[in-house]
């Protein structure tokens, strides 16, 4: 809502075109480049973004999805949502993961908690906003069921070192509405793919029967 009075003093201006009114308008939104259907951690070309066969031995996700690259617009509008806390950015990724994924009717949805110290920092996190944005626009719920231990950020470990650390600091605080779900993980950007194997695995533990990823971006 704070977002919004602002916008009507200073009006956002579309970050690729520069248009006023939204930070990416629809045009400039359709036009941000499609990553194909691949596996997220080799990039072998795979029907509906499914981890591939020999990926999946080691990893509890069966699919991550993408809506676009993390580059050029994509970036500037995750930097926008970070740094200088425009909230509204959340509405802009919805709308475009909203028109570019597929959403199963019979999931829940779960964000992957980001770092305390991220969250004390910026006053919100990014991922929750981005599942709850989600939620509302699909016949999805989104449920608050994955926490994460400790503050420190991940950002320049290699990717076993991030998901051995990230294993300890993930839990599931109510296992009872993860038991027996089709998980629907929530996360702005991936990277190395680290922090979403971690949560899968943890969410899967607790009893979860599948875990998705659909993320906005992937650097």
């Amino acid at each position: 809502m704070l977002d919004s009075l602002i916008s009507l003093f200073a009006p956002h201006h579309c970050l690729a075109c520069g248009k006023e009114g939204k930070l990416l308008c629809s045009t400039c939104a359709h036009n941000l480049p499609r990553l194909p259907e691949r596996c997220y951690r080799c990039h072998a070309l795979s029907t509906d973004g499914k981890t591939c066969t020999t990926c999946r031995s080691s990893s509890a996700l069966y699919s991550v999805r993408v809506a676009t690259a993390y580059r050029d617009v994509a970036k500037d509008l995750v930097w926008k949502l970070k740094f200088a806390h425009a909230r509204s950015v959340i509405n802009e990724m919805g709308r475009v993961m909203n028109e570019r994924l597929d959403f199963p009717e019979d999931a829940v949805v779960i964000h992957v908690p980001t770092a305390t110290s991220r969250v004390r920092q910026r006053g919100f996190d990014q991922a929750s906003l981005l599942a709850r944005r989600l939620a509302r626009s699909t016949p999805l719920t989104h449920i608050g069921a994955l926490a994460r231990r400790g503050q420190e950020r991940q950002v320049g470990s290699g990717r076993k070192e991030r998901f051995e650390h990230l294993l300890s600091a993930f839990w599931v605080q109510r296992p009872e509405l993860v038991a027996g779900k089709h998980i629907i993980l929530i996360d702005d950007v991936i990277t190395t793919g680290a922090t979403l194997e971690a949560a899968a695995s943890v969410l899967r533990k607790a009893g979860a029967k599948r875990v998705d990823a659909v993320v906005f971006a992937q650097a």
